[in-house]
């Protein structure tokens, strides 16, 4: 007998029902569609840094209004973005993120094989970094990654495996590597004299910074062209840098398409060791940054003396502050060389010591002190 409490029970199940159908077959909430990333939608639009030789360059911090969306976003179509507008889209910047407490090294074998020969330079970095993630990646294995991190991205798999010579593999792998998931990367036989920890002053807040760069030479004399490539030539074979840093998105667009216009023409078997360093090497690196730092996209060049050249580092012995960037004075990362005003291994400005024992060498064409 249906009686006026089951009566009530049974209007409210039909009306719970009748909402939930209902409710379920309206239109779902509209998700914003974002604009196709520009040269730099995702990075700080200006930034101040002044150019007095002796003073930081200090930039305004980033602003908010570049950050995603909350929700969702739909897989945007990336056939017509330049390989630049591709990388940005892959691996946004984000200055505020922490630093990836990562380590990478690559090497023909990981310390686990009896051939490893660089035990103790390798130890001094999982040392000085407990809780950093330290990877020794092996040729084989960089394949894999790289392949896997830039399946989105085929035209850099494509030039990366296209590339003719182990050195120009190795130094193109820092920079995917870095992109992709940020963190540090070092030579295999350099030793961690400091953590990086120490890297940037305490007087920089870490969520305005994205790249740390050290200086490689600084050769105050007239003869310089006969020894590097460039009067102030920043270091590659140790970087920290967040992932997606314009910087690293630069570098690897200009290799990815001078590697694929050479293969194309047939031109690519016949860059020689004498050719890496200005192709994927610090030559490469070094006009890059310079250039970045004179860039009107992250720059306010508005109150600037003038463009950021050599002559705002040489002979710098404390750290300097460009934008996002903190470069580091040639003792942090070539202490004790003898030369080039670089300090001894015990300043308190030296962070990692370098062998330059010539790894990217075969074996028959190594010595200790040479440089790259």
């Amino acid at each position: 007998m249906l009686t006026f409490r089951r009566a009530l029970v049974a209007a409210a199940f039909f009306l719970t029902v009748f909402y939930l159908i209902s409710s379920s077959s309206s239109n779902p909430p509209s998700v914003a569609t974002p604009a196709v990333p520009k040269a730099d939608a995702d990075v700080e639009a200006a930034k101040h840094a002044s150019t007095t030789a002796g003073t930081d360059k200090s930039p305004s911090r980033h602003n908010s209004a570049q950050q995603n969306p909350q929700g969702q976003q739909p897989i945007q179509d990336m056939s017509r973005m330049t390989l630049y507008e591709k990388l940005a889209y892959q691996f946004p910047y984000d200055v505020e993120s922490k630093f990836p407490a990562y380590i990478w090294q690559t090497w023909k074998w990981t310390p686990a094989h009896s051939e490893f020969n660089f035990r103790d330079q390798e130890a001094t970095w999982t040392q000085q970094h407990p809780g950093f993630i330290h990877e020794v990646i092996t040729d084989k294995v960089a394949v894999h990654l790289i392949r896997l991190l830039y399946a989105s991205v085929p035209e850099v798999v494509e030039a990366y495996n296209a590339l003719p010579l182990p050195v120009l593999k190795a130094d193109f792998f820092r920079y995917l590597i870095l992109l992709a998931r940020g963190g540090i990367y070092s030579d295999i036989d350099t030793y961690a004299i400091r953590s990086a920890v120490e890297w940037i002053p305490d007087s920089v807040p870490k969520d305005a910074i994205g790249l740390v760069i050290g200086i490689e030479a600084d050769p105050d004399r007239p003869d310089w062209k006969e020894w590097y490539s460039r009067r102030i030539q920043f270091c590659q074979w140790t970087i920290q840098s967040k992932p997606g840093h314009p910087v690293l998105r630069e570098v690897i667009s200009r290799i990815t398409d001078a590697t694929l216009a050479m293969k194309r023409n047939g031109t690519l078997r016949g860059v020689l060791d004498k050719n890496v360093i200005e192709f994927t090497g610090p030559a490469l690196w070094t006009d890059v940054i310079f250039e970045y730092f004179n860039d009107k996209r992250y720059f306010d060049m508005t109150h600037s003396a003038g463009s950021i050249d050599w002559r705002n580092f040489t002979g710098m012995e404390v750290s300097k502050r460009v934008g996002d960037v903190v470069v580091l004075p040639i003792t942090s990362f070539s202490p004790g060389v003898g030369q080039m005003g670089a300090k001894d291994y015990d300043d308190p400005m030296a962070f990692v010591k370098h062998d330059f024992e010539g790894t990217w060498k075969p074996e028959s064409e190594r010595h200790i002190g040479e440089n790259k």
